[in-house]
């Protein structure tokens, strides 16, 4: 091979590793969250698209902040933050959305909790649901939606990604519907129930291989 040869396939694989998009997803828990996106790599086309992710244990302005720490030794593209309204102080949400514009990250919240995201694969709510009732009607949820399965919702489940999939485009659809509902009133840590997770899902799927 020619030395110019060699160097039309090094600016070629040069060009392919420059268009890669990086992306660092860094979640609140150490389980729920990082369990439904390390699937989601599965189905991605990974010549295009690198994605890290963290569990943490971190949560609101801790949690934007070991996010900044993680994209300095790191060249990612994008920087999403996986957290939950829960219990914490609006003032405590607000800090971190306001950490987060100032770091230019984006955020994937939920109000109250990630489980949301899952319960939207089958129906559309617009009254507020306290994290103790997700569970409940997540199970309620399989045990009619899967019977042939005999599935029973558990929290930090491995597999959720992939029992879902098929219905994300529904969840994507009522989280934005939600969204909608509150319009210009729309308060991420006043507005139960209500989700931005489906901004990360609907950019992961520009990456997919199966669609």
């Amino acid at each position: 091979m020619s030395r110019k040869q060699k160097k039309k396939i090094y600016r070629e694989e040069q060009d392919l590793i420059e268009i890669k998009t990086r992306i660092l997803i860094v979640c609140e828990g150490t389980k729920t969250e990082p369990n439904y996106f390390i699937k989601f790599q599965d189905v991605l086309d990974d010549m295009r698209i690198e994605v890290k992710i963290a569990g943490t244990g971190y949560n609101t302005e801790s949690l934007i902040e070991y996010a900044r720490i993680l994209k300095e030794n790191g060249n990612y593209n994008q920087v999403w933050c996986v957290f939950d309204r829960d219990s914490f102080t609006e003032e405590s949400i607000r800090k971190a959305f306001s950490q987060a514009r100032k770091y230019k990250f984006r955020i994937a919240f939920s109000n109250e909790a990630f489980e949301l995201w899952y319960l939207l694969h089958f129906n559309y709510y617009h009254s507020a649901i306290t994290r103790n009732d997700y569970i409940k009607k997540l199970d309620k949820e399989f045990k009619k939606t899967f019977p042939e399965m005999k599935l029973r919702y558990r929290k930090n489940m491995s597999d959720i990604f992939d029992i879902l999939k098929d219905k994300q485009q529904h969840a994507i659809n009522h989280a934005d519907r939600i969204l909608k509902s509150y319009g210009s009133n729309y308060r991420p840590e006043k507005s139960n129930p209500s989700t931005t997770v489906h901004f990360l899902v609907k950019e992961l799927n520009n990456y997919r291989k199966d669609l």
